[in-house]
Protein backbone atom coordinates (compact mmCIF):
# COMPACT_ATOMS: atom_id res chain seq x y z
CA UNK A 1 0.00 0.00 0.00
CA UNK A 2 2.70 2.19 0.78
CA UNK A 3 4.32 1.51 -2.51
CA UNK A 4 1.42 2.11 -4.18
CA UNK A 5 0.35 5.18 -2.67
CA UNK A 6 4.20 6.70 -3.55
CA UNK A 7 3.61 5.93 -6.74
CA UNK A 8 0.14 7.66 -6.89
CA UNK A 9 2.26 11.51 -5.05
CA UNK A 10 4.71 10.40 -8.04
CA UNK A 11 2.22 10.44 -10.35
CA UNK A 12 0.14 13.52 -8.76
CA UNK A 13 3.27 15.35 -9.24
CA UNK A 14 4.76 14.59 -12.36
CA UNK A 15 1.27 15.67 -13.74
CA UNK A 16 1.66 19.00 -11.56
CA UNK A 17 4.86 19.70 -13.17
CA UNK A 18 3.50 18.80 -16.91
CA UNK A 19 0.62 20.96 -16.58
CA UNK A 20 2.98 23.59 -15.31
CA UNK A 21 5.28 23.10 -18.42
CA UNK A 22 2.28 23.20 -20.38
CA UNK A 23 1.58 26.62 -18.96
CA UNK A 24 4.73 28.04 -19.05
CA UNK A 25 5.08 27.16 -23.13
CA UNK A 26 1.58 28.36 -23.57
CA UNK A 27 2.82 31.78 -22.20
CA UNK A 28 6.05 31.96 -24.13
CA UNK A 29 4.15 31.22 -27.36
CA UNK A 30 1.24 33.82 -26.48
CA UNK A 31 4.72 36.65 -25.28
CA UNK A 32 6.36 35.40 -28.91
CA UNK A 33 2.72 35.66 -31.22
CA UNK A 34 2.22 39.00 -29.48
CA UNK A 35 6.02 40.23 -30.17
CA UNK A 36 5.27 39.24 -33.72
CA UNK A 37 2.17 41.28 -33.68
CA UNK A 38 4.07 44.30 -32.92
CA UNK A 39 6.76 43.88 -35.13
CA UNK A 40 4.76 43.40 -38.30
CA UNK A 41 2.64 46.54 -36.89
CA UNK A 42 5.88 48.40 -36.24
CA UNK A 43 6.72 47.48 -40.28
CA UNK A 44 3.11 48.28 -41.46
CA UNK A 45 3.46 51.58 -39.57
CA UNK A 46 7.24 52.39 -41.27
CA UNK A 47 5.29 51.76 -44.50
CA UNK A 48 2.43 53.88 -43.91
CA UNK A 49 2.40 57.59 -45.45
CA UNK A 50 3.55 59.91 -43.03
CA UNK A 51 1.47 62.34 -41.57
CA UNK A 52 4.24 65.36 -42.28
CA UNK A 53 7.39 65.83 -43.26
CA UNK A 54 7.60 68.86 -40.99
CA UNK A 55 9.91 67.24 -38.29
CA UNK A 56 12.20 65.83 -40.77
CA UNK A 57 12.27 69.36 -42.74
CA UNK A 58 13.22 70.86 -39.50
CA UNK A 59 15.52 68.39 -38.10
CA UNK A 60 17.98 68.08 -41.71
CA UNK A 61 17.32 72.30 -43.11
CA UNK A 62 20.59 73.74 -41.22
CA UNK A 63 22.68 71.20 -43.18
CA UNK A 64 21.25 71.71 -46.42
CA UNK A 65 22.80 74.97 -48.85
CA UNK A 66 22.39 76.76 -51.32
CA UNK A 67 25.18 77.53 -53.96
CA UNK A 68 26.10 80.23 -56.04
CA UNK A 69 28.67 80.66 -58.42
CA UNK A 70 30.42 83.07 -60.88
CA UNK A 71 31.76 82.38 -63.92
CA UNK A 72 33.47 85.17 -66.17
CA UNK A 73 31.87 84.54 -69.83
CA UNK A 74 31.38 86.76 -73.48
CA UNK A 75 27.93 88.71 -72.75
CA UNK A 76 26.29 91.36 -75.20
CA UNK A 77 27.37 94.96 -75.23
CA UNK A 78 24.01 96.13 -75.73
CA UNK A 79 23.28 95.97 -72.08
CA UNK A 80 20.85 93.06 -71.88
CA UNK A 81 20.23 91.39 -68.64
CA UNK A 82 22.08 88.85 -66.83
CA UNK A 83 20.40 86.00 -65.72
CA UNK A 84 21.28 83.72 -63.14
CA UNK A 85 21.73 79.98 -64.35
CA UNK A 86 18.28 78.30 -63.36
CA UNK A 87 16.02 81.26 -63.22
CA UNK A 88 12.44 81.01 -64.44
CA UNK A 89 13.37 83.85 -66.62
CA UNK A 90 16.73 82.09 -68.45
CA UNK A 91 15.00 80.86 -71.00
CA UNK A 92 12.88 84.00 -71.67
CA UNK A 93 15.84 85.83 -72.06
CA UNK A 94 17.68 83.64 -73.86
CA UNK A 95 15.41 83.36 -76.65
CA UNK A 96 14.71 87.22 -76.40
CA UNK A 97 18.23 87.92 -77.45
CA UNK A 98 18.92 85.41 -79.98
CA UNK A 99 16.19 87.13 -81.81
CA UNK A 100 17.77 90.43 -81.90
CA UNK A 101 20.66 89.02 -83.55
CA UNK A 102 23.37 89.00 -80.71
CA UNK A 103 25.58 91.69 -81.86
CA UNK A 104 29.65 92.27 -80.19
CA UNK A 105 30.00 90.84 -76.99
CA UNK A 106 32.19 91.09 -73.29
CA UNK A 107 33.52 89.72 -70.56
CA UNK A 108 31.28 89.89 -68.21
CA UNK A 109 30.61 87.91 -64.61
CA UNK A 110 27.45 85.15 -64.82
CA UNK A 111 26.22 83.51 -62.08
CA UNK A 112 24.73 79.90 -61.50
CA UNK A 113 22.66 78.42 -58.71
CA UNK A 114 22.47 74.91 -57.48
CA UNK A 115 22.43 72.87 -53.88
CA UNK A 116 24.67 70.80 -51.99
CA UNK A 117 24.34 69.67 -48.30
CA UNK A 118 27.00 69.78 -45.13
CA UNK A 119 28.54 66.13 -44.45
CA UNK A 120 30.83 67.28 -41.48
CA UNK A 121 31.26 69.80 -39.18
CA UNK A 122 34.52 71.06 -39.88
CA UNK A 123 33.07 72.23 -43.40
CA UNK A 124 33.13 69.46 -46.09
CA UNK A 125 30.14 70.23 -48.96
CA UNK A 126 28.89 67.78 -51.04
CA UNK A 127 27.05 68.71 -54.70
CA UNK A 128 27.27 68.02 -58.36
CA UNK A 129 30.45 68.55 -60.77
CA UNK A 130 27.97 70.56 -62.86
CA UNK A 131 26.98 72.73 -60.63
CA UNK A 132 30.61 74.22 -60.10
CA UNK A 133 32.61 72.96 -62.95
CA UNK A 134 34.37 76.69 -64.46
CA UNK A 135 33.50 78.39 -61.89
CA UNK A 136 35.93 81.66 -60.49
CA UNK A 137 33.73 82.21 -57.23
CA UNK A 138 31.76 79.50 -55.12
CA UNK A 139 29.46 81.19 -52.37
CA UNK A 140 27.95 78.76 -50.11
CA UNK A 141 24.35 80.11 -47.99
CA UNK A 142 23.21 78.17 -45.31
CA UNK A 143 18.88 77.89 -44.22
CA UNK A 144 20.11 80.47 -41.47
CA UNK A 145 21.07 83.03 -43.81
CA UNK A 146 24.84 82.84 -43.23
CA UNK A 147 27.29 82.80 -46.14
CA UNK A 148 30.62 81.85 -46.39
CA UNK A 149 33.33 81.57 -49.41
CA UNK A 150 33.41 77.56 -50.61
CA UNK A 151 36.80 76.64 -52.24
CA UNK A 152 36.87 73.28 -54.74
CA UNK A 153 38.35 70.47 -52.75
CA UNK A 154 37.63 67.83 -55.95
CA UNK A 155 35.65 66.77 -58.60
CA UNK A 156 34.90 63.43 -60.50
CA UNK A 157 32.91 64.07 -63.57
CA UNK A 158 32.26 60.32 -64.23
CA UNK A 159 29.67 60.25 -61.41
CA UNK A 160 28.96 64.00 -61.77
CA UNK A 161 30.12 64.68 -57.43
CA UNK A 162 32.49 67.46 -56.57
CA UNK A 163 33.33 68.07 -53.09
CA UNK A 164 33.55 71.98 -51.48
CA UNK A 165 35.24 73.09 -48.30
CA UNK A 166 34.16 76.41 -45.85
CA UNK A 167 35.98 77.51 -43.37
CA UNK A 168 33.76 78.54 -40.31
CA UNK A 169 34.69 79.39 -36.62
CA UNK A 170 32.15 77.15 -35.44
CA UNK A 171 30.83 73.75 -36.14
CA UNK A 172 28.69 73.31 -38.62
CA UNK A 173 25.26 71.18 -38.60
CA UNK A 174 25.93 68.28 -40.74
CA UNK A 175 23.99 64.99 -42.23
CA UNK A 176 25.45 61.46 -42.70
CA UNK A 177 25.06 59.07 -45.26
CA UNK A 178 22.87 56.26 -45.55
CA UNK A 179 22.87 52.92 -47.11
CA UNK A 180 21.17 53.57 -50.36
CA UNK A 181 21.32 49.44 -51.30
CA UNK A 182 18.37 48.98 -48.64
CA UNK A 183 16.26 51.08 -50.67
CA UNK A 184 13.17 49.54 -51.87
CA UNK A 185 11.10 50.75 -54.73
CA UNK A 186 7.95 52.38 -52.75
CA UNK A 187 10.31 53.53 -49.78
CA UNK A 188 9.17 57.58 -48.81
CA UNK A 189 11.97 59.94 -50.01
CA UNK A 190 12.13 63.79 -49.55
CA UNK A 191 14.48 66.26 -51.51
CA UNK A 192 15.95 69.51 -50.66
CA UNK A 193 17.34 72.33 -52.44
CA UNK A 194 17.16 75.27 -54.34
CA UNK A 195 14.86 74.83 -57.25
CA UNK A 196 14.80 77.19 -59.63
CA UNK A 197 16.31 79.76 -57.59
CA UNK A 198 13.69 80.28 -55.58
CA UNK A 199 15.63 79.35 -52.20
CA UNK A 200 15.31 76.51 -49.60
CA UNK A 201 12.40 74.23 -50.88
CA UNK A 202 11.47 70.52 -50.10
CA UNK A 203 9.44 68.22 -51.90
CA UNK A 204 8.70 64.76 -51.15
CA UNK A 205 7.83 61.64 -52.74
CA UNK A 206 8.93 57.41 -53.41
CA UNK A 207 11.29 55.46 -55.00
CA UNK A 208 10.24 54.71 -57.86
CA UNK A 209 12.87 52.88 -59.65
CA UNK A 210 16.55 51.86 -58.42
CA UNK A 211 20.02 50.90 -60.29
CA UNK A 212 19.13 53.49 -62.91
CA UNK A 213 21.77 54.20 -65.82
CA UNK A 214 21.44 57.09 -67.66
CA UNK A 215 25.14 57.30 -69.67
CA UNK A 216 28.09 56.31 -67.15
CA UNK A 217 29.84 53.16 -66.30
CA UNK A 218 29.44 53.82 -62.74
CA UNK A 219 25.72 55.44 -63.09
CA UNK A 220 23.65 54.01 -59.77
CA UNK A 221 20.50 56.49 -59.71
CA UNK A 222 17.46 55.97 -57.33
CA UNK A 223 14.36 57.17 -59.79
CA UNK A 224 12.25 59.65 -57.43
CA UNK A 225 8.58 61.16 -58.55
CA UNK A 226 9.87 63.78 -55.80
CA UNK A 227 9.66 67.29 -57.38
CA UNK A 228 12.87 68.05 -59.01
CA UNK A 229 13.69 71.13 -60.84
CA UNK A 230 16.83 73.34 -62.47
CA UNK A 231 18.42 74.45 -59.41
CA UNK A 232 17.92 71.38 -57.27
CA UNK A 233 21.07 69.74 -58.25
CA UNK A 234 23.67 69.07 -56.03
CA UNK A 235 21.13 68.67 -53.46
CA UNK A 236 20.36 65.79 -51.28
CA UNK A 237 17.43 63.12 -51.18
CA UNK A 238 16.45 61.58 -47.28
CA UNK A 239 15.24 58.40 -46.22
CA UNK A 240 12.95 59.02 -43.13
CA UNK A 241 15.55 58.43 -40.97
CA UNK A 242 16.76 61.96 -41.94
CA UNK A 243 19.96 60.12 -43.60
CA UNK A 244 21.12 60.83 -47.54
CA UNK A 245 20.68 58.13 -49.70
CA UNK A 246 21.25 60.17 -52.96
CA UNK A 247 22.22 63.56 -54.25
CA UNK A 248 19.70 64.78 -56.93
CA UNK A 249 21.34 65.32 -60.23
CA UNK A 250 19.08 64.70 -62.83
CA UNK A 251 15.27 64.99 -64.42
CA UNK A 252 14.15 63.30 -67.93
CA UNK A 253 11.73 66.39 -68.92
CA UNK A 254 10.68 67.20 -72.42
CA UNK A 255 9.89 70.97 -71.01
CA UNK A 256 12.72 71.37 -68.50
CA UNK A 257 10.32 70.93 -65.40
CA UNK A 258 9.57 68.17 -62.84
CA UNK A 259 7.50 65.87 -64.28
CA UNK A 260 8.36 63.32 -61.61
CA UNK A 261 10.98 61.08 -63.01
CA UNK A 262 13.57 62.84 -61.41
CA UNK A 263 17.11 60.71 -60.77
CA UNK A 264 19.72 60.55 -57.64
CA UNK A 265 22.72 59.59 -57.62
CA UNK A 266 23.04 56.74 -55.15
CA UNK A 267 24.77 57.88 -51.77
CA UNK A 268 26.53 54.58 -51.29
CA UNK A 269 28.79 55.66 -55.03
CA UNK A 270 28.69 59.22 -53.39
CA UNK A 271 30.26 58.15 -50.13
CA UNK A 272 33.30 56.20 -51.51
CA UNK A 273 33.93 59.31 -54.14
CA UNK A 274 33.83 61.79 -51.21
CA UNK A 275 35.49 59.98 -49.10
CA UNK A 276 38.68 59.51 -51.90
CA UNK A 277 38.15 63.43 -52.80
CA UNK A 278 39.01 64.20 -49.08
CA UNK A 279 41.48 62.10 -48.99
CA UNK A 280 43.51 62.38 -52.23
CA UNK A 281 41.51 65.03 -53.72
CA UNK A 282 41.02 63.07 -56.35
CA UNK A 283 39.25 59.47 -57.45
CA UNK A 284 41.44 56.80 -57.31
CA UNK A 285 39.66 53.44 -59.06
CA UNK A 286 40.93 50.13 -59.73
CA UNK A 287 41.55 49.22 -63.14
CA UNK A 288 42.16 45.77 -64.68
CA UNK A 289 43.44 46.67 -68.36
CA UNK A 290 40.46 44.36 -70.12
CA UNK A 291 37.68 45.54 -72.70
CA UNK A 292 34.51 43.79 -71.77
CA UNK A 293 30.84 42.93 -72.89
CA UNK A 294 28.13 41.30 -71.54
CA UNK A 295 27.47 37.61 -72.55
CA UNK A 296 24.29 37.87 -73.90
CA UNK A 297 22.01 34.52 -75.32
CA UNK A 298 23.17 35.03 -79.25
CA UNK A 299 27.19 35.29 -77.90
CA UNK A 300 26.55 32.11 -75.05
CA UNK A 301 24.88 30.30 -77.85
CA UNK A 302 27.85 31.03 -80.13
CA UNK A 303 30.30 29.63 -77.53
CA UNK A 304 28.48 26.87 -76.16
CA UNK A 305 27.65 28.15 -73.02
CA UNK A 306 24.41 27.28 -70.84
CA UNK A 307 24.79 30.15 -69.04
CA UNK A 308 24.49 34.28 -69.56
CA UNK A 309 26.71 35.79 -66.53
CA UNK A 310 30.16 37.17 -66.36
CA UNK A 311 31.47 39.38 -68.63
CA UNK A 312 33.01 38.50 -72.01
CA UNK A 313 36.79 39.83 -72.36
CA UNK A 314 36.98 41.48 -75.72
CA UNK A 315 40.90 42.41 -75.67
CA UNK A 316 43.80 42.46 -73.29
CA UNK A 317 45.80 45.64 -73.70
CA UNK A 318 49.41 45.88 -72.01
CA UNK A 319 48.26 46.38 -68.66
CA UNK A 320 47.36 44.23 -65.19
CA UNK A 321 45.16 41.35 -66.72
CA UNK A 322 48.42 41.16 -69.83
CA UNK A 323 50.49 40.07 -67.16
CA UNK A 324 48.03 38.05 -64.80
CA UNK A 325 47.57 36.01 -67.90
CA UNK A 326 43.92 37.54 -69.18
CA UNK A 327 43.35 36.20 -72.61
CA UNK A 328 40.72 37.62 -75.28
CA UNK A 329 37.38 35.15 -75.01
CA UNK A 330 37.57 34.50 -71.72
CA UNK A 331 34.46 35.21 -69.30
CA UNK A 332 35.34 36.71 -66.24
CA UNK A 333 32.92 35.10 -63.86
CA UNK A 334 34.35 36.10 -60.52
CA UNK A 335 36.31 39.16 -58.94
CA UNK A 336 37.84 38.84 -55.70
CA UNK A 337 35.86 35.69 -54.54
CA UNK A 338 32.54 37.34 -55.38
CA UNK A 339 30.31 36.04 -59.09
CA UNK A 340 30.14 39.08 -61.16
CA UNK A 341 26.80 38.96 -62.85
CA UNK A 342 27.81 41.07 -65.95
CA UNK A 343 30.17 43.98 -67.14
CA UNK A 344 28.46 46.85 -65.59
CA UNK A 345 28.65 44.87 -62.17
CA UNK A 346 32.37 43.86 -62.98
CA UNK A 347 33.72 47.88 -63.88
CA UNK A 348 32.20 49.10 -60.46
CA UNK A 349 33.34 46.54 -58.33
CA UNK A 350 36.93 46.78 -59.82
CA UNK A 351 36.74 50.82 -59.14
CA UNK A 352 35.73 50.53 -55.70
CA UNK A 353 38.99 48.19 -55.12
CA UNK A 354 41.95 49.68 -53.53
CA UNK A 355 44.94 50.29 -55.87
CA UNK A 356 47.89 48.19 -55.92
CA UNK A 357 46.26 45.39 -54.37
CA UNK A 358 46.29 41.98 -55.65
CA UNK A 359 42.61 40.13 -55.79
CA UNK A 360 41.55 36.50 -56.94
CA UNK A 361 40.26 36.68 -60.57
CA UNK A 362 38.45 33.42 -61.70
CA UNK A 363 37.80 33.18 -65.71
CA UNK A 364 35.99 30.68 -67.83
CA UNK A 365 38.27 29.27 -70.99
CA UNK A 366 37.89 27.02 -73.27
CA UNK A 367 35.06 25.47 -70.66
CA UNK A 368 37.45 25.35 -67.75
CA UNK A 369 37.53 27.41 -64.64
CA UNK A 370 40.88 29.05 -64.37
CA UNK A 371 41.95 31.19 -61.43
CA UNK A 372 44.70 34.04 -61.59
CA UNK A 373 46.09 36.96 -59.26
CA UNK A 374 45.95 39.84 -60.87
CA UNK A 375 47.44 43.45 -58.99
CA UNK A 376 45.34 46.21 -60.00
CA UNK A 377 46.37 49.59 -61.34
CA UNK A 378 45.14 52.94 -61.45
CA UNK A 379 41.62 53.27 -64.06
CA UNK A 380 42.53 56.92 -64.15
CA UNK A 381 46.06 57.21 -65.23
CA UNK A 382 45.64 54.00 -67.48
CA UNK A 383 42.55 56.68 -69.24
CA UNK A 384 45.22 59.06 -69.65
CA UNK A 385 47.72 57.09 -71.92
CA UNK A 386 45.38 55.40 -74.06
CA UNK A 387 45.38 56.46 -77.97
CA UNK A 388 42.76 54.54 -79.63
CA UNK A 389 43.27 54.30 -83.00
CA UNK A 390 41.49 56.31 -85.85
CA UNK A 391 39.79 53.51 -88.38
CA UNK A 392 38.94 55.46 -91.67
CA UNK A 393 37.17 52.41 -94.57
CA UNK A 394 38.26 51.44 -97.82
CA UNK A 395 37.55 49.47 -100.69
CA UNK A 396 39.91 46.30 -100.99
CA UNK A 397 39.24 43.48 -103.21
CA UNK A 398 35.78 42.34 -101.80
CA UNK A 399 33.03 39.40 -101.07
CA UNK A 400 29.78 39.19 -99.57
CA UNK A 401 29.57 37.17 -96.56
CA UNK A 402 26.50 36.74 -93.70
CA UNK A 403 25.65 40.49 -94.87
CA UNK A 404 28.59 42.06 -95.37
CA UNK A 405 31.33 42.85 -97.66
CA UNK A 406 34.57 41.54 -96.30
CA UNK A 407 38.52 42.62 -97.74
CA UNK A 408 41.80 41.65 -97.09
CA UNK A 409 43.95 43.78 -95.02
CA UNK A 410 46.48 45.04 -97.21
CA UNK A 411 49.36 47.58 -95.96
CA UNK A 412 47.82 50.42 -97.37
CA UNK A 413 44.90 50.12 -95.21
CA UNK A 414 47.02 49.31 -92.11
CA UNK A 415 48.63 52.70 -92.55
CA UNK A 416 45.19 54.42 -93.34
CA UNK A 417 43.64 53.02 -90.21
CA UNK A 418 46.75 53.77 -88.00
CA UNK A 419 47.19 50.14 -87.43
CA UNK A 420 50.30 48.23 -86.58
CA UNK A 421 52.09 46.26 -89.05
CA UNK A 422 51.18 43.64 -88.30
CA UNK A 423 47.71 43.76 -87.83
CA UNK A 424 45.69 40.77 -89.30
CA UNK A 425 41.90 41.09 -90.17
CA UNK A 426 39.45 41.16 -92.44
CA UNK A 427 38.23 44.86 -93.54
CA UNK A 428 34.29 45.60 -93.44
CA UNK A 429 33.49 47.71 -96.09
CA UNK A 430 29.82 47.90 -96.16
CA UNK A 431 26.65 46.41 -94.41
CA UNK A 432 23.03 45.42 -95.82
CA UNK A 433 20.35 47.44 -93.50
CA UNK A 434 18.24 44.75 -94.56
CA UNK A 435 20.96 42.17 -92.45
CA UNK A 436 21.28 40.70 -88.65
CA UNK A 437 24.93 42.16 -89.10
CA UNK A 438 23.57 45.82 -89.84
CA UNK A 439 21.25 45.22 -87.22
CA UNK A 440 24.14 44.73 -84.57
CA UNK A 441 25.92 47.24 -84.66
CA UNK A 442 27.90 46.60 -87.61
CA UNK A 443 29.54 49.29 -89.93
CA UNK A 444 31.70 50.18 -93.07
CA UNK A 445 34.91 50.24 -91.43
CA UNK A 446 34.80 47.77 -88.72
CA UNK A 447 37.83 44.96 -88.73
CA UNK A 448 37.09 42.01 -88.09
CA UNK A 449 39.87 39.68 -86.15
CA UNK A 450 38.50 36.79 -84.90
CA UNK A 451 35.74 34.40 -86.15
CA UNK A 452 34.73 31.11 -84.14
CA UNK A 453 37.21 32.74 -81.64
CA UNK A 454 40.29 32.07 -83.86
CA UNK A 455 42.32 34.46 -86.00
CA UNK A 456 40.91 35.36 -89.83
CA UNK A 457 43.50 36.75 -91.99
CA UNK A 458 41.67 35.74 -94.99
CA UNK A 459 38.45 35.12 -96.47
CA UNK A 460 39.08 31.75 -96.86
CA UNK A 461 39.93 31.53 -93.25
CA UNK A 462 36.17 32.93 -92.65
CA UNK A 463 34.53 31.03 -94.79
CA UNK A 464 36.44 27.87 -93.08
CA UNK A 465 35.41 29.04 -89.53
CA UNK A 466 31.39 29.41 -90.61
CA UNK A 467 32.03 25.70 -92.00
CA UNK A 468 33.16 24.57 -88.59
CA UNK A 469 30.38 26.39 -86.37
CA UNK A 470 27.39 24.41 -89.07
CA UNK A 471 29.32 20.93 -88.71
CA UNK A 472 29.26 21.73 -84.96
CA UNK A 473 25.57 22.53 -84.86
CA UNK A 474 26.44 25.84 -83.68
CA UNK A 475 23.44 28.66 -84.74
CA UNK A 476 25.50 31.05 -84.98
CA UNK A 477 29.50 32.24 -85.04
CA UNK A 478 31.02 34.57 -82.60
CA UNK A 479 33.14 37.25 -84.55
CA UNK A 480 35.57 40.03 -82.65
CA UNK A 481 35.88 43.51 -84.64
CA UNK A 482 37.50 46.64 -83.57
CA UNK A 483 36.24 50.16 -84.32
CA UNK A 484 38.81 52.47 -83.28
CA UNK A 485 40.64 50.45 -81.30
CA UNK A 486 38.18 49.17 -79.39
CA UNK A 487 36.94 45.53 -79.31
CA UNK A 488 34.08 43.73 -79.26
CA UNK A 489 32.39 40.57 -79.83
CA UNK A 490 29.20 39.78 -82.34
CA UNK A 491 27.26 36.75 -82.66
CA UNK A 492 25.82 36.08 -86.26
CA UNK A 493 23.67 33.32 -87.32
CA UNK A 494 24.98 31.11 -90.25
CA UNK A 495 21.71 29.41 -90.80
Amino acid sequence: MRSQAIAIARTDRDGAELRTWLVMRTAWALLAALALVMALAGRSEARAAPDSFADLAEKVSPAVVNITTSTVVEAPMDGGPMVPEGSPFEDFFRDFNNRQGGGETQPQRSTALGSGFVISADGFIVTNNHVIEGADEISIEFFSGKKLDAKLVGTDPKTDIALLKVESPEPLPFVTFGNSDVMRVGDWVMAMGNPLGQGFSVSAGIVSARNRELSGSYDDFIQTDAAINRGNSGGPLFNMDGEVIGVNTAILSPNGGSIGIGFSMASNVVAKVTDQLRQFGETRRGWLGVRIQDVTPDVAEAMGLTDETGALVTDVPEGPAMTAGVKSGDIITAFDGKPVKDSRELVRRVADATVGTEVPLTVLREGKSVDLKITLGRREQAEGEAQPAKVEPDKPVEKDLLGMKLGMLTDELRGQMNLPEDSQGLIVTDVVQTTEAYEKGLRAGDLITEAGQQRVTSIEDFESRIAEAKDAGRKSILLLIRREGDPRFVALSVE
